[in-house]
């Protein structure tokens, strides 16, 4: 997290209540006798096996996070910097958690990552973010599929894009994100009245919208780049308003940073390919 790095505390970001420790300790990431739990689809478990790596639980991270309160000026353009770190500090301490239960497991990664929000009708002013996952380990217990700092990648590849990432001689890093909530200026009487019944751009609009949407992909490129990554696949940016009211929204940006593996980590060229199946059913 570039632009707000270092405010929070590590021992809250890491923290795991104990009924997560008592549930993890039963799985097959920390019992040899134990069940694997994850959110597979039947096809992506097969897919993952064909890939070398194996399930071992189901990871969960979350935060309940009350956002605060920020006033921008009516008719300017401007980044509203409170509620942004609030955004990045929530997300950073629920992927945070979801990563220490990998870290619990032994995982090299976590695949399929969701980051998600929800609110409660006894919490109307709190949010809570979610992010979840799959942890999982290569078969051949090599550990070269971890992120540059030796601990689990994080990646929100589909398995079969994940299958095709480790074909082509690249992993996984981090599941990076940018973020910005950006106050869009006020448009005054004056000129609305002008601008009637007239085809011509919202300069005000387009130069707020612009410069929102090049923050948040700045900050998450920022993310890959600390990462130790080479680049960034299935990037999306996604526009949200919340509870700020219409004219204060937020751009998130989000993909997952990858790096390239040595000739020798490579699929063997005899492993299945993924196809693509046309169903004809209506």
């Amino acid at each position: 997290m570039p632009l707000f790095s270092g405010q929070q505390n590590q021992d809250i970001s890491t923290w795991e209540p104990q009924a997560a420790d008592s549930r993890l300790a039963s799985t097959a990431g920390a019992d040899p006798s134990g069940v694997f739990t994850s959110d597979l689809s039947v096809s992506e478990y097969v897919l993952l096996g064909e890939a070398g790596f194996e399930p071992l639980g189901f990871v969960v991270g979350s935060s309940i996070y009350h956002v605060g309160l920020q006033v921008g000026r009516w008719g300017r353009n401007q980044e509203l910097q409170v509620l942004t770190q609030a955004m990045y500090n929530a997300r950073e301490m629920a992927m945070a958690r979801m990563r220490a239960e990998a870290d619990h497991l032994d995982a090299d990664g976590i695949v399929g990552v969701q980051l998600r929000m929800q609110m409660y009708a006894w919490g109307q002013s709190c949010l809570e973010f979610v992010a979840t996952g799959t942890a999982v380990r290569h078969l051949a217990g090599q550990g070269s599929h971890r992120a540059p700092d030796g601990r689990a990648f994080t990646s929100d590849l589909s398995a079969q894009d994940f299958f095709r990432l480790l074909a082509a001689g690249a992993v996984p890093v981090a599941f990076v994100l940018g973020t910005c909530v950006y106050h869009i200026a006020h448009q005054g009487m004056l000129q609305t009245l002008r601008q009637a019944g007239q085809n011509q751009e919202m300069m005000q609009f387009t130069q707020g919208v612009y410069e929102a949407r090049e923050l948040a992909l700045g900050r998450m490129q920022a993310e890959a780049t600390d990462a130790r990554s080479s680049g960034i696949v299935g990037v999306t940016v996604e526009v949200k308003n919340h509870v700020w009211g219409e004219h204060a929204t937020e751009f998130l940006a989000t993909g997952t940073a990858i790096r390239r593996l040595a000739d020798e980590h490579k699929l063997p060229e005899t492993s299945p390919k993924p196809t693509f199946t046309l169903g004809l059913d209506s």
